[in-house]
């Protein structure tokens, strides 16, 4: 079958090549019938072509009458062109000429604004000059500043009329700085403000801000000085029934100058901006550093603060000490002591109000002079003022802490009995005096004070007030007399429950305290320096409630050493009793019990009458203790004795009847107290040996044993029917 694909490219060099290299007469035969297909196809196209020439003939007709119509457009677009070009030149003509009008007319307005400048200026000459006259002062500083507006414009002409300005300028500045001193002298607060409005538009806002401040600074400093005055009157009167009031005086001052700078902001923002303001603070500030030292001297000077403070110290050098003389009944009174307090810590109080409204004002402005900000507030934290109330923080210190060392003593000597109370009056009372000092401290806002005032507090914890709580325990033979003809007294046993209360409260009220002053710090003092220090004074007191919690496991002790003697005899009695038990023998258990009932009696009445007379966790450690005496001993009678099975039973039995009753006694668990016994009695309950392997290792579950795998096999031993080779051949 022949392929639709001739095998050669008919019509190239290379087809005659290989015809020529024919010699096969079938290979020839194919050939020949490719080539007659191949001229087929070509007749073929030949056809088809010449088929399309009547209508190419009719498209290259239509393009020769295109041509026609190509030749009329361009002659159109040459035409457009030339109108084109001749209206470009005009246009170019055309903006050259209104660029010289624009510049003419620019040129004209120039000169007309000039005139009209030249005709206001004079205006301004003859204004200034009738203003004056008619003693319009307002009038006459506008038409200045107007003048002077247009001068800054045109200084290139007028000369003339610039002098004459400036004489007038001249007579209007002397004029006005004339009425204002007059107006700052008389006081007359309207003039004032109405000339020192006049300083703006004449130029001189740098001279009225600093007349104006001064005039504020001398209103504030006259009616200082006269309420100082008065109550200067009030101290030489000596008149019990007038109150001599610096912390009024005080408030007074600070009042006048923030109302001063609040009041004026608008005046000063516009002189000099707000500059101006921190200007005027500051130099209120120096009147407030005369005024407000001289106050507080006063007031040190009329509480004789010197003179107190330097008799305390006389007489006892070191407040904290034990073994100092304590402050004797000649020395100050500490009721009139906590008077000088609370007008201290009003003072001090104020002060530092009144710093942080001004510095933070200060901070609060964002348009000033980066010199200004620091200097004024460097002049608020280290000028005179500051330094007298750094005088008066000493003196407050030592009083506070004179007044919490007498307080804590007189509380310590003047202890007694509550009704109603488990703890005596020393505890409630220590712990307010130093709760009271130690809040007074962070109302001072100064953390020099609120460190030394603490540590003062720390130190009569741990002293004096340490040593009178443990002084109650040292009575001899106190525990004997707890007992008297075999039955509790209940005054011995108040005394001695009434020591131990003392001692948990005092711990759990010093983490109060500790908590609470903690707490208002970090919102007094949130800068890190300060926390630390509070933080470190405060781990002292943490210390103390350890102390406190030592000293009373101590006597906790001590009272189970008087009340276990008289549970040892029934405990004693228990190392009687048989656990090789019958079946008839565990049955009578069960209705006679042979040592259970009897202990808890014992116990009842040794140690449950001490709970009404005991804080709830004195009593749940105080039976603690007990059931740790009890267990140490049970679990030895029980290792030297020998079990059967109903043994291990009645054992088991034994044990949840104490857990039982002892649960009723306490508020904590117990169960953990009698694991041991507990697990001595399951394993002495077993029916073989080896059923200890199914509670044991992996096997034990969520129990976790108390026994080492030794005594797990010495109480495997304690059985009479378990053989020592099958408990020796286990693998604990």
């Amino acid at each position: 079958m022949e392929s639709d694909q001739p095998s050669i490219k008919f019509g190239t060099q290379e087809a005659l090549s290989h015809v020529r290299a024919l010699t096969d007469v079938g290979a020839m035969t194919r050939l020949l019938h490719e080539c007659i297909a191949y001229q087929r196809s070509l007749d073929l196209d030949l056809d088809n072509l010449l088929s399309q020439r009547s209508d190419l003939d009719k498209q290259l007709l239509a393009l020769r009458k295109s041509s026609q119509v190509l030749d009329i457009v361009k002659a159109d677009s040459d035409h457009v062109l030339s109108n084109v070009t001749s209206t470009c030149d005009l246009a170019d003509n055309v903006s050259a000429k209104v660029r010289e009008l624009d510049l003419a007319q620019s040129r004209v307005k120039s000169t007309l604004l000039r005139l009209d400048a030249i005709v206001e200026r004079g205006n301004c000459i003859d204004g200034v000059k009738q203003a004056l006259d008619a003693q319009d002062y307002e009038a006459a500083a506008n038409y200045v500043q107007r003048f002077l507006q247009i001068d800054s414009e045109y200084r290139d002409s007028g000369a003339d009329q610039r002098e004459q300005l400036m004489e007038s300028k001249r007579q209007l500045e002397s004029i006005v700085r004339k009425k204002l001193s007059a107006a700052v002298d008389q006081r007359e607060h309207s003039n004032v403000l109405r000339f020192i409005r006049l300083y703006t538009p004449l130029g001189l806002e740098t001279e009225g801000l600093q007349v104006y401040v001064g005039y504020l600074r001398k209103v504030i400093g006259m009616r200082s000085r006269l309420e100082f005055e008065h109550l200067v009157e009030l101290m030489e009167q000596n008149n019990p029934t007038q109150a001599v009031n610096f912390v009024g005086c005080l408030t007074n001052l600070f009042k006048d100058i923030v109302l001063a700078v609040e009041e004026n902001d608008e005046i000063l923002r516009g002189l000099c901006g707000e500059d101006g303001v921190v200007y005027a603070i500051c130099e209120l500030q120096e009147e407030c550093d005369t005024r407000g030292s001289l106050i507080l001297k006063k007031y040190m000077d009329y509480r004789k603060l010197p003179k107190l403070s330097s008799e305390i110290n006389a007489q006892n050098k070191n407040l904290l000490n034990v073994g100092g003389v304590g402050v004797g009944s000649e020395g100050p009174d500490p009721r009139e002591v906590e008077l000088f307090l609370e007008e201290i810590l009003s003072l001090m109080q104020l002060g530092e109000d009144y710093t942080e409204f001004m510095v933070s004002k200060i901070k609060g402005l964002t348009n000033v002079d980066p010199d200004l900000g620091p200097r004024a507030t460097k002049a608020f934290r280290s000028g005179s003022f500051n330094k007298v109330v750094q005088d008066i923080t000493g003196f407050y210190v030592i009083l506070e802490g004179f007044f919490m060392v007498e307080n804590v003593r007189k509380a310590i000597r003047i202890d007694e009995h509550v009704p109603d109370s488990l703890t005596t009056s020393m505890v409630d009372d220590v712990f307010y005096v130093l709760q009271s000092c130690l809040r007074r401290a962070i109302s001072t806002l100064n953390i020099s004070s609120v460190i030394a005032v603490l540590s003062g507090a720390s130190s009569l914890l741990s002293n004096e007030y340490h040593e009178a709580l443990q002084e109650r325990m040292r009575e001899p033979n106190l525990g004997a007399k707890l007992f008297l003809g075999g039955v509790g007294v209940q005054k011995t046993g108040t005394e001695i429950a009434t020591v131990l209360n003392n001692m948990d409260v005092s711990s759990e009220y010093v983490l109060k305290l500790k908590h609470e002053i903690e707490e208002q710090c970090l919102e007094v003092f949130p800068a890190p320096v300060d926390r630390e220090k509070v933080k470190s004074c405060l781990s002292e007191l943490g210390d103390m409630s350890n102390t406190f919690k030592q000293a009373l496991n101590a006597g906790l002790e001590q009272l189970v050493a008087t009340v276990t003697p008289r549970i040892r005899p029934v405990l004693d009695n228990v190392a009687t009793i048989s656990y090789e038990l019958s079946e008839a023998e565990y049955a009578d258990n069960e209705v006679n019990d042979p040592w259970v009932q009897r202990l808890l009696h014992a116990v009842e009445t040794n140690v449950a009458w001490l709970q009404p007379l005991m804080t709830a966790n004195n009593y749940d450690s105080f039976v603690h203790f007990v059931i740790d005496f009890i267990v140490k001993r049970l679990e030895v009678i029980m290792m030297q004795k020998r079990f059967s099975q109903l043994g291990g039973l009645q054992l088991d039995r034994d044990a949840r009847a104490l857990v039982s009753h002892f649960s009723g006694m306490t508020q904590r668990t117990v169960r953990d107290k009698f694991a041991r016994l507990t697990q001595m009695a399951t394993i002495l309950n077993l029916e073989r040996v080896s059923e200890i392997l199914d509670f044991w290792g992996e096997n034990s579950g969520p129990m976790t044993w108390r026994l080492t795998p030794a005594e797990v096999r010495r109480v495997l031993g304690l059985r009479v029917d378990f053989k020592p080779e099958a408990i020796s051949a286990l693998k604990l």
